[in-house]
């Protein structure tokens, strides 16, 4: 079993989780404000604009979960949610023929990132047996 209390386990949760928070913080503007990259994408992958604002409000409220003390059974859907959104854009952006190094790596490595944070949390931030 790991030690949850090493210096190396903690800086590792926090700067993948870090990491997360701060995708989710910025995407979340970024949506809410439709800002011109962000819409010109999301009219390229055919989705209404207004999608936009529920994605921007769901990562803001993300963001939130995961930094937080205590609830754990909602930074387990928060962690749900970003990986919905992540392994969603690159389902979005294959199937919209977006498919290129540029477009691609970014979701998938922060896909990544999102599952180093979920899989390094401390005990404190975990759901309890039963």
């Amino acid at each position: 079993m790991t030690n949850f209390n090493s210096r190396g386990h903690v800086i590792a949760y926090w700067v993948t989780t870090a990491l997360v928070v701060f995708e989710l913080a910025m995407g979340g503007v970024w949506d809410i404000l439709r800002v011109p990259q962000v819409r010109g994408l999301i009219e390229r992958l055919g989705y209404p604009l207004y999608f936009l604002i529920i994605l921007g409000i769901w990562k803001l409220l993300g963001a939130i979960a995961l930094v937080i003390p205590r609830f754990p059974r909602l930074k387990e859907w928060a962690y749900a949610g970003v990986f919905f959104d992540l392994t969603g854009a690159v389902a979005s952006l294959s199937a919209a023929g977006l498919i290129s190094a540029g477009t691609m790596a970014y979701p998938i490595v922060m896909t990544g990132v999102t599952v180093a944070s979920w899989a390094l949390r401390p005990p404190s931030r975990r759901l309890g047996p039963g």
